[in-house]
């Protein structure tokens, strides 16, 4: 069966403090047990320098209007750059690109080096050979905990046939086709 709920009489206090009675370590475990795609999101700085970001908090929300978000915890360094930028791109990585998206994870270091991109809507970096990009004016976004959620309203997109690049359990994988079943 299942364990009963742990929440605390009054969850605004909860979001509002370290009140919860959850524990943070063992959450993120149980949330690693759910793949996600694997993503870097771009954006020009100020400064017109490129600014990228591995991100696998993103997430469709609506096909009309076409809109995504992803999130960006509070104290990330490219945060002021995200919510300064007229527009970001969510660059979907393939299988193949693991070391790409492990470059773009490290907070040091000139990431763009040696990366094939174009400037793309608000000259934010679209990466060439991705699985899919998204180019997205900034919408709107949302102060939730720890992070902060960006909404992007979806005005160009391309994507190709190859096979993305998947997370989960804290390890980089693949998808492997099954034997023909769809889900219901």
């Amino acid at each position: 069966m299942s364990d009963p709920p742990k929440h605390p009489a009054d969850p605004a206090n909860e979001l509002a403090s370290d009140n919860s009675a959850i524990d943070p370590r063992d959450f993120r475990n149980a949330l690693g047990t759910f793949a996600t795609g694997v993503t870097i999101v771009t954006a020009m700085s100020a400064e017109g320098r490129p600014y990228g970001i591995t991100c696998n908090s993103f997430a469709s929300v609506s096909l009309n209007p076409p809109l995504v978000l992803w999130s960006l915890g509070v104290f990330s360094q490219g945060l002021t750059i995200f919510q300064n930028a007229s527009h970001f791109a969510v660059n979907v990585l393939g299988a193949s690109q693991q070391a790409l998206a492990l470059k773009f994870a490290k907070s040091s270091g000139d990431k763009f080096a040696g990366v094939s991109w174009a400037p793309g809507l608000g000259n934010a970096p679209v990466l060439a050979d991705a699985v899919a990009n998204f180019q997205c004016r900034a919408a709107n976004r949302y102060y939730g905990g720890d992070h902060v959620i960006f909404l992007g309203a979806v005005e160009a997109y391309a994507y190709n046939q190859k096979a993305p690049l998947l997370f989960a359990g804290g390890g980089f994988g693949r998808f492997l086709a099954g034997d023909g079943d769809k889900a219901s």
